[in-house]
């Protein structure tokens, strides 16, 4: 059983399909066929049924599924393992961060990291935080830089980095504009345009309005917070943004309830080795951490 076999297994198991497979994979379909068949010899069974044009797992291609997983994790976990005896900083590291924070508080610490480490082959993905967190637990990604869950998860090490202020806040010229005051309840009752319900952002906001007995169906939402405050400032709803985010064409809200913050950070698997590139994107991140550490403390120092 190579880890080839294993991997092509894996790809037309997870894209239910061989041609998507090959692609992935960037090999050809024959290619693919081929290895599957190699390795159903080697088992004695039939690991998929072909019915049509769809590819589904059968009774052992299910009990095989998580093992072939653990499997290619610990043989790349080996390899980690072995490259960072000899001290190098190379290879390839799989990185995750959502757009926001990708454009707003990575670029300055990607360039350095680029420039220390010029042997360091990126491998950059944006993604919502939620499937971010899903690829860290199931070891595609090293490490992900993202808004972090309400919640800890047993299996991750999650350190946070920053924390995002969150306005709520209105169009310029919407009718909200002019309210001296909200209560959330009366904030519920105008239309709003806000983060999917599964998000951990969207979480955030549910939790304070359930403290208050209050309930929230957003008119329309989307996971890209640009996105969000392109809408809101065209007057399609209230909406909840990073007071980053907070220019001329929108307005903050005075609503009576405490300030609300998302924490966001990086987290790796606890039982994964790290490689060293991922190791010196660690201290980058630490350092970042520190940097914003200091600023909170002498902005404490100097406030009256």
């Amino acid at each position: 059983m190579d880890t080839q076999s294993l991997q092509a297994f894996i790809a037309v198991a997870d894209c239910q399909s061989f041609s998507r497979a090959a692609e992935t994979l960037h090999l050809t379909q024959p290619a693919i066929s081929k290895r599957i068949a190699v390795l159903e010899d080697q088992l004695g069974t039939r690991l998929f049924d072909r019915i049509g044009r769809r590819i589904t797992l059968t009774e052992a291609g299910r009990v095989l599924h998580p093992r072939a997983q653990s499997i290619l994790l610990a043989v790349d976990d080996s390899r980690r393992a072995l490259a960072n005896l000899n001290g190098q900083v190379g290879g390839r590291l799989s990185l995750a961060t959502s757009h926001h924070i990708g454009l707003h508080r990575l670029p300055p610490l990607l360039k350095r990291y680029t420039r220390r480490h010029p042997g360091v082959e990126l491998g950059l993905e944006f993604l919502d935080s939620e499937q971010a967190y899903r690829d860290v637990l199931d070891g595609r990604l090293e490490i992900a830089v993202v808004t972090l869950a309400p919640e800890p998860h047993e299996q991750l090490d999650v350190v946070p980095i920053w924390t995002d202020r969150m306005r709520f806040v209105c169009a310029a010229d919407h009718p909200l504009r002019h309210a001296a005051s909200l209560t959330l309840g009366e904030l519920c009752r105008h239309a709003s345009v806000l983060p999917g319900p599964l998000t951990f952002t969207r979480t955030l906001l549910r939790r304070r309005l359930e403290d208050e007995g209050l309930t929230l169906e957003a008119g329309m939402s989307t996971n890209y917070l640009e996105t969000l405050k392109m809408m809101c400032s065209v007057g399609l709803g209230w909406s909840l943004l990073p007071d980053s985010m907070i220019d001329n064409g929108l307005v903050k809200l005075d609503v009576a309830t405490p300030p609300l913050h998302r924490p966001l950070g990086y987290l790796v698997h606890h039982d994964r080795t790290l490689s060293n590139a991922a190791r010196r994107m660690i201290e980058e991140l630490e350092q970042a951490r520190d940097a914003g550490n200091r600023a909170t403390f002498t902005e404490q120092e100097t406030t009256p």
